[in-house]
């Protein structure tokens, strides 16, 4: 049984400024106790105890005789001070380890956070106080003290960011006071004087390990200097959590804690902590920290995003070979201009958490998390297909674990072929656009306590982003639902009479249509009156409003279908939302037909979402999306050529003015359209122009995007494809998975392809090369694409700045599987794969055709006829000629392609037409269907050759 002494007389607790470890002293008159919940008796002080220095001469020892049951004596003796307590724990691997316990004397010399208890020893140890009731020694310890620590734990390779060994006293330890410092009081900076009793939270109530609890201190260092004072007060992040008041800085951590610190561990108990053996205390076991996360300033994770793209920015694997290897140099740095990569938080060591207020850009009009190193662009969702509505978001703080960091690369260059793609001289101007996208579903919403955003005190310029107000105390209010946005562009606005004679310039601002819901609604305490009645309660009060200035800041909130209220603070003033208020502008424009008012938002006004019981039951109201039919998008139909769609963006490809016929710089999007009755989606594209660029973020390869009010468009091929214009608006659905699996293309029958629009524009067939019908090789300048003989260009006015040449090629192939036939054609690095040869005898070919060339065969029968300057009887014409009559070529394959016509093209299908065949001395005539055209993506070898592809080769 182990005996201690306790005093619970409160005029006796002073003695312990006079009790020192190894000094004999003299107490009387003790009685023996036993606490509750403990199986140690213990000596207990009485009110008229004496406390003694021990005389040895006075002193007689008498044996102990106790009532019930004799004291047991410790099955384990006390550790010698300064001898290891233990060694690695009962861990399969060794990941749980025991602290070794000891004594120490030396001297502080730095304050690492002194709220939590942290200090350097000696230069080189660490000393925790934290589970320690050290509150009296908060104010004495400091760098020169010299400190002796008796029974203390030594933890070393914690892991968590911690590298040097901690020692820690327990409750059991001790710390006595050998020295004062001769140094005067520091006054401590004002992120490390708050915070004492959260700290004390972590260890006492939160059940925080040393490794862990070291991490959770420097985890809120770092916040504090992420969020104070600009965010919030250093007193209001790191204050005491209660029930109704809970502590900011730990509701931040509360995530991660969760998972580290699994729920039900008991709490300490301070007495068997004290004099159980063996000794148990949170010290004693500890493993090995892999630091859960970290969280980066928002310039910090900017500006890696940033290196990482650039440090993976390599066009040799943007354009692979041997693709690259045949493309001239306007398409070669075309498909350069524009590049993207997406970073996930596992990509980072360790894992980052994003944390940053959420502010409105009242010049940019996008959103932005916000700490007090910069801002982050954002695009944010409420889940997927569900946008961002509600504007009292703004001024809250945004923890998200899960999101992607996007950055788009831009990149001018003239590179003059593929062999210069490892040459970084020829990239000219580089620039990234960086930007989150979330989903809040997945992340931590918190409101931030007032004042927020900025101090007087900063030394960063305060920005002049207006906040979210909590709210007018005297104003008015009027519902609306929104039924179209317009895009976020420049725009040109009448000037008022009076004004001023300078040319206005364009500003930042667009428009949105909508109708009025009930009447005006004034404000009564913390909500709104009754609506006033209107005059024709029966009529669609249509309005327009104009947002311009500073009030773009709130185009990312609003949506079609969504109803809001737009709140005006101040006295009422009468016919405010109403026709010929003094917000009205002077000359309406065009698509202001039908409209009974039209407002030009002032940059004081807010908007709220209606909360469902404000909003009025009226009939008609639909919160769908309008979607155009299939048949009115791909149709030659200009009844009316604004369409709207959903579709996933496949490709995002930059245009520069003079190529592929481009007059302006574009940006084209090929995007699959989402149609509930077509198995296979169309393909359509989309064209930006100025003043639409840069496009809107989040057009992502992979993204899903509803489109609102493109102009339909027919091209001289009769292709359809659509244009931005400054009506249309773009609403991302959802952003690119985070692993992108491409799914195989459907094996079909090349029969099936005669289905029209059931038939898949991609596809993938075996069939068998009957014929070919025409094969072409050259070699063009990369520069002008002009015939290159012996390696030099051949254009005279003006002379091509370089002489580089690259290689091109074509074939057109008949094939057929049994089902139908289909005339193929295959370009450049394919056509080596329709000839069946492998890259070195397709390398030594091409050199062949580098002295002529150019050579073309064209098969209008059992022979060819030459197009060049080649000669029939010469031996390259007579190879390519015996090679593409040959079974190496006429064989069976397996073809993957693509329609040669595309979905978007409006032209009718050619009817069957009438064709004669001999089959001996009888003739027959029958209808025959035309031939399928295709374009191929690559050629296989079948893995196992069919019955006639066996017999063809055995001929």
């Amino acid at each position: 049984m182990c005996l201690s002494s306790c005093s619970q007389v409160p005029a006796q607790l002073v003695w312990h400024r006079a009790l020192w470890p190894h000094k004999a002293y003299v107490l009387t008159e003790l009685r023996v106790s036993k606490l509750p919940g403990h199986r140690c008796r213990i000596w207990m002080t009485s009110p008229s105890s004496q406390l003694l220095p021990l005389k040895p001469e006075c002193v007689r020892e008498l044996e102990l005789e106790l009532e019930g049951a004799p004291l047991e004596t410790s099955p384990q003796p006390l550790p010698i001070p300064g001898s290891p307590q233990g060694k690695k724990g009962p861990g399969p691997d060794g990941l749980v380890r025991d602290s070794r316990l000891l004594s120490y004397t030396g001297t502080v010399t730095g304050t690492l956070n002194q709220p939590a208890g942290l200090y350097e020893l000696d230069g080189q140890l660490g000393l925790c106080l934290a589970y320690q009731q050290f509150r009296g020694l908060r104010q004495v310890v400091r760098p020169g003290v010299r400190l002796e620590l008796q029974d203390v734990h030594l933890l070393q390779s914690m892991g968590g960011g911690t590298r040097r060994p901690m020692l820690a006293p327990c409750l059991r330890g001790a710390v006595l006071l050998q020295g004062f410092s001769r140094l005067m009081p520091e006054t401590q900076s004002s992120h490390r004087a708050p915070g004492a009793s959260l700290y004390e939270q972590l260890v006492w109530e939160h059940q925080l390990g040393l490794p862990l609890y070291l991490w959770a201190t420097k985890a809120l260092e770092e916040l504090a200097c992420k969020l104070c004072p600009h965010v919030l007060r250093h007193h209001q992040f790191l204050q005491h959590s209660s029930p109704g008041n809970p502590s900011l800085g730990l509701q931040i951590l509360a995530p991660t804690l969760e998972v580290l610190v699994p729920p039900g561990c008991p709490g300490r108990n301070t007495h068997n902590e004290i004099l159980d053996e063996p000794h148990r205390c949170p010290l004693q076991k500890y493993a090995r920290l892999q630091t859960p996360c970290s969280f980066p300033t928002l310039a910090a994770l900017k500006e890696e995003g940033k290196c990482r793209a650039w440090a993976s920015f390599d066009p040799k694997t943007l354009l692979p070979l041997p693709e690259a290897s045949h493309l001239p140099s306007c398409q070669l740095n075309q498909r350069l201009a524009w590049s993207w990569l997406c970073l996930l938080p596992s990509a980072f060591h360790p894992a980052p958490v994003l944390l940053g207020v959420l502010v409105p850009s009242s010049r940019k009009g996008c959103l932005r998390l916000q700490d007090q190193s910069g801002s982050l662009r954002c695009l944010l969702l409420a889940k997927p297909s569900q946008p961002l509505t509600d504007p009292g978001l703004i001024g809250c703080l945004v923890r998200a674990e899960r999101f992607q960091l996007v950055v788009e690369r831009n990149v001018r260059s003239s590179f003059p072929s593929w062999k210069e793609l490892s040459m970084t001289g020829f990239i000219q101007k580089k620039q990234a656009r960086v930007y989150v996208q979330i989903f809040l579903a997945d992340a931590l919403i918190l409101s931030v306590p007032r004042p927020v955003l900025h101090s007087a005190t900063s030394s960063t310029p305060p920005q002049t982003e207006p906040s979210l107000p909590e709210g007018p105390h005297i104003g008015q209010s009027r519902l609306f639902l929104l039924s179209h946005k317009e895009a976020l562009m420049k725009r040109n606005f009448c000037v008022p009479p009076g004004a001023s004679s300078e040319v206005p310039k364009p500003t930042l601002s667009f428009l949105v249509l909508g109708s009025w819901l009930g009447g005006t609604q004034k404000k009564e305490g913390t909500g709104w009156g009754p609506p006033e009645p209107r005059e024709d309660e029966n009529s669609d009060q249509k309005v327009l409003l104009i947002f311009l200035s500073s009030s773009v800041r709130w185009f990312e909130f609003l949506h079609p279908g969504q109803v809001y209220r737009l709140v005006v603070p101040g006295p009422p003033t009468p016919m405010l939302f109403k026709e010929g208020g003094s917000s009205c502008v002077s000359q309406r424009p065009p698509e202001l037909a039908g409209c009974t008012s039209c407002l030009t938002v002032q940059d004081e006004w807010t908007l709220e979402l209606a909360s469902s019981q404000d909003i009025p039951e009226v009939l008609g109201i639909s919160r769908a999306l309008p979607e155009s039919s299939l048949t009115d998008l791909l149709s030659d139909n200009f009844t009316d050529s604004l369409v709207s769609f959903s579709a996933e963006i496949l490709s995002h490809l930059w245009i520069k003015p003079g190529s592929s016929g481009a007059t302006r710089r574009c940006v084209k999007l090929t995007v699959a359209l989402e149609t509930a009755d077509c198995e296979f989606p169309p393909h359509l594209d989309i064209y930006i122009e100025d003043p639409h660029l840069p496009p809107p973020q989040g057009l992502l390869p992979g993204a899903r995007v509803y489109f609102n009010q493109l102009e339909k468009k027919v091209s001289r091929s009769h292709n359809v494809y659509c244009c931005f214009r400054s009506s249309t608006c773009v609403q991302v659905l959802s952003f690119p998975p985070d692993t992108t699996i491409s799914a195989p293309l459907p094996h079909i029958y090349l029969a099936e392809l005669l289905q029209g629009d059931k038939a898949p524009f991609r596809a993938t067939a075996s069939c068998h090369v009957v014929s070919v019908f025409s094969l072409q090789l050259l070699w063009v300048c990369a520069h002008c694409t002009s015939i290159c003989p012996q390696g030099r260009c051949t254009r005279q006015s003006p002379a091509c700045p370089t002489q580089t040449s690259i290689s091109q090629a074509s074939i057109r192939l008949l094939v057929e599987d049994g089902t139908a036939e289909a005339v193929v054609t295959c370009r450049n690095h394919q056509v080596a794969a329709a000839l069946g040869l492998c890259p070195s005898e397709w390398t030594s070919l091409l050199e062949f055709i580098r002295g002529p060339g150019r050579v073309a065969l064209q098969f209008t029968g059992p022979g060819a006829q030459p197009e060049s300057s080649a000669k029939t009887d010469e031996p390259l014409t007579l190879f390519l000629w015996t090679l593409c009559t040959s079974f190496s070529v006429l064989r069976p394959i397996v073809l993957s392609f693509e329609l040669e016509k595309k979905p978007s093209k409006i032209i009718p299908l050619e009817p069957p037409r009438p064709q004669r065949f001999q089959c001996g001395e009888l003739p027959f005539l029958t209808r025959v269907n035309p031939r399928i055209r295709l374009s191929c993506l690559f050629i296989q070898e079948p893995e196992h050759p069919s019955a006639l592809g066996a017999l063809a080769s055995s001929c």
